[in-house]
């Protein structure tokens, strides 16, 4: 399961919309979606992990894990 999917179920489980979750940090509900799409990865401010992490109930590891990119096998 790719960490944009992982996101997506932690929020949703959590009860949030993707709107409330960038409201928290700050970035529009668009970039949480294109996070959850695997669009692109979350660039954030030190501030802005510290609200993601309060927000999400984690920790600066559990958050980096989640959204660690998925390793591809090796050909």
């Amino acid at each position: 399961m790719s960490s944009g999917n992982e996101f997506m179920r932690l929020r949703e489980k959590l009860g949030l919309t993707q709107r409330q979750v960038a409201e928290a940090i700050g970035v529009t509900d668009q970039t949480v979606s294109n996070w959850e799409r695997g669009v692109y990865a979350p660039k954030l401010t030190p501030r802005q992990t510290a609200k993601l992490c309060q927000t999400l109930s984690l920790t600066v590891q559990e958050l980096a894990d989640l959204l660690e990119p998925e390793k591809q096998p090796e050909s």
